[in-house]
């Protein structure tokens, strides 16, 4: 089937909340979100779980102008948590994936969506200190939204979608640590309108 010529290109970049480990792949909320916003076709997926912000940098950036996307969405960090990579790493990466993006497709074609806190599922503890990883989660979702803004990119926070998991099992995978696929359509409710919003302007 061919796609119409008023579809944009879609790539997304992240580690396994964004490829969706141990759900579907109809499950992922990059699937879930092209289900949504008709006019996006998902042309590449290129998180793997485990990626950190320097994995992105190294491995998934260069792969993206040959895509030739017209929309990106950006979920990275949690592993820089997991991995002890200091905030100030965290920050040098980042200020390297964000003007790269905004060069190739426009700022206004870009969502930033953030951490989840995988702490409060029945694996959460199984990576640290809870309230140590939970903080590290936070700070990166603070510094990575700071940084997204002052490029007037969109931010998506599900953040508080992910604390529900502590308390509905429904929003976890079967593993015990990911999200869901129930969990990422909450996702989409909020990314899919922010989408639709920056793409009418």
């Amino acid at each position: 089937m061919t796609v119409a010529a008023s579809t944009l290109r879609y790539v997304a970049l992240g580690d396994s909340y964004t490829i969706g480990t141990s759900v579907t792949e109809a499950e992922r909320f990059p699937n879930q979100l092209v289900a949504k916003v008709p006019q996006l076709d998902l042309v590449a997926n290129l998180g793997v779980n485990g990626f950190t912000s320097r994995d992105l940098v190294e491995i998934e950036l260069p792969k993206l102008a040959a895509l030739e996307p017209d929309v990106v969405t950006l979920l990275i960090g949690v592993n820089d948590v997991v991995q002890d990579v200091p905030v100030s790493t965290y920050e040098d990466n980042v200020v390297r994936i964000l003007p790269e993006l905004v060069t190739l497709v426009g700022a206004d074609h870009i969502v930033v969506v953030t951490i989840p806190d995988y702490t409060v599922t029945p694996q959460g503890g199984a990576f640290g200190d809870r309230g140590q990883q939970s903080a590290g989660i936070r700070a990166n979702n603070a510094l990575m939204t700071q940084l997204a803004t002052g490029f007037g990119i969109t931010v998506v926070d599900i953040y508080d979608i992910s604390l529900e998991a502590g308390r509905d099992r429904s929003l976890v995978a079967s593993d015990g640590l990911h999200p869901s696929g129930i969990q990422y359509a909450r996702w989409v409710e909020r990314i899919a309108p922010a989408l639709e919003t920056i793409l009418a302007r």
